[in-house]
């Protein structure tokens, strides 16, 4: 039903045209998606102002808030289908997109210098830059069509959530520009001809003057592996919560797994583009040698590098039940936990940061002893009630035992809180 519902026509003939919405068409991926988003949107809104209800379940509140939950699950389900589907074009369409990109700063150097040439004349400097440019143009294009599938040249940055790295796409940026200024320094020493001006190109790649390019390239490298490393031990010790992303964008650059600004972030690409401005103006100006960069503009680096590196340790947290109390509606009396009734679960950390989509929401399961309860969807005009970071609420199914049982939370990225006990009675 709820595929049906999010499923476009295809034609007359099951042709994929421009408009259609099917999830495996390329241009059509996309168009499938937000109708499907659309309408989820208006059933969930329906649903929280009590419309679209069967006869049958209309009278009952408990039957009503489970039917209404697998309803919009079953629904969430085809959404993150066409979600995904529309990832996968995307990304394969990717590719010849940065192959244009990539030829066209090509092209831009070359205008550049073209214009710059008029009056001083063409150099062997500007010939020499821009064999190097074509090289490193050839070399990401070559990139691109082997992984053309995953991201094209795109595709070392997008870490295994589905997201682009922001240390990766740091330590990339600098490893093509150091790479570039060495191309340069080679195509001028292939064509320079007088045995001077040759030896003061190979005295121009010596450590004293790319000390400051050298350290700031190890640096940003290093912290690219071991954040790596550091998410994937915290992920396995559960004091991360990593849900995959449905497509990797831009933003993942300067922003959490929720879609929040994170500061770290956002310094470390901010400082390290500064820096990398400033070391090809040098480069520019003075294409003899690797860029001298300053020592403070290094030590500015490498002090966004390690605040970068303590947010990563800093950030996520193991969820933790705080307490579980007995859900009461306004007019009941007073009482115990017993079976069928609805708990609430308070605490912290119940929904992993992007995993506030219904399909992710929905897999939130609440451990009653042996029993696993998956929390329903409970929506409200704009969003969900229930599952919420701090506050679950499910029912205390009829197969609890009586007596002590213990409650825990298992998240949708698979991490489980801590338990705690509560008492049931018949």
């Amino acid at each position: 039903m709820a595929v049906q519902e999010a499923r476009g026509d295809t034609g007359a003939e099951g042709a994929h045209a421009g408009g259609c919405t099917c999830g495996d068409c390329p241009h059509g991926a996309r168009e499938g998606h937000r109708r499907a988003v659309a309408a989820f949107l208006r059933r969930r809104d329906a649903f929280a102002a009590g419309q679209g209800l069967p006869a049958a379940v209309a009278h009952s509140a408990s039957a009503s808030r489970q039917w209404v939950s697998e309803e919009l699950t079953q629904r969430a389900e085809a959404v993150a289908e066409r979600g995904r589907a529309e990832g996968a074009a995307r990304l394969a369409r990717l590719w010849l997109r940065t192959v244009c990109a990539v030829w066209g700063a090509v092209a831009v150097l070359l205008l550049t210098e073209a214009l710059t040439a008029i009056g001083a004349g063409w150099t062997a400097a500007r010939t020499a830059a821009l064999l190097a440019a074509l090289a490193v143009a050839a070399a990401l294009t070559a990139a691109c069509v082997l992984h053309r599938a995953r991201g094209g040249a795109l595709a070392p940055v997008i870490g295994e959530d589905n997201r682009m790295s922001t240390s990766r796409a740091v330590a990339a940026s600098w490893v093509l520009f150091v790479g570039y200024a060495v191309l340069l320094l080679a195509a001028r020493l292939a064509a320079a001809s007088d045995p001077g001006e040759r030896d003061a190109l190979v005295s121009g790649l010596g450590l004293a003057r790319g000390a400051g390019a050298v350290t700031v390239l190890a640096v940003v490298c290093g912290i690219a592996v071991l954040v790596r490393r550091v998410v994937g031990l915290r992920i396995l010790a559960q004091r991360l919560q990593k849900v995959p992303a449905h497509r990797p964008r831009a933003a993942d650059l300067l922003t959490d797994d929720s879609g929040r600004g994170a500061f770290a972030d956002i310094q470390y690409v901010a400082i390290n583009a500064v820096a990398l401005l400033f070391a090809a103006v040098r480069l520019a100006r003075r294409p003899d040698r690797l860029p001298d960069l300053p020592w403070g503009l290094a030590a500015v680096v490498l002090v966004s590098a390690a605040t970068y590196l303590a947010g990563k340790y800093a950030e996520g947290g193991r969820p933790l039940i705080l307490s579980v109390v007995r859900a009461r509606e306004p007019g009941d009396l007073d009482g115990p936990i017993r079976t069928g009734d609805d708990i609430e679960i308070r605490g912290t950390g119940f929904v992993p940061p992007g995993a506030h989509s219904a399909d992710r929401l929905s897999r939130t399961v609440v451990r009653i002893g042996a029993v696993d309860v998956h929390v329903p969807l409970v929506p409200v005009t704009g969003g969900f009630r229930n599952p919420t970071d701090t506050v679950l609420t499910v029912p205390v199914p009829a197969e609890v035992e009586p007596g002590s049982v213990e409650v825990q939370v298992v998240t949708a990225a698979g991490v489980t809180t801590n338990r705690y006990t509560v008492q049931v009675t018949e």
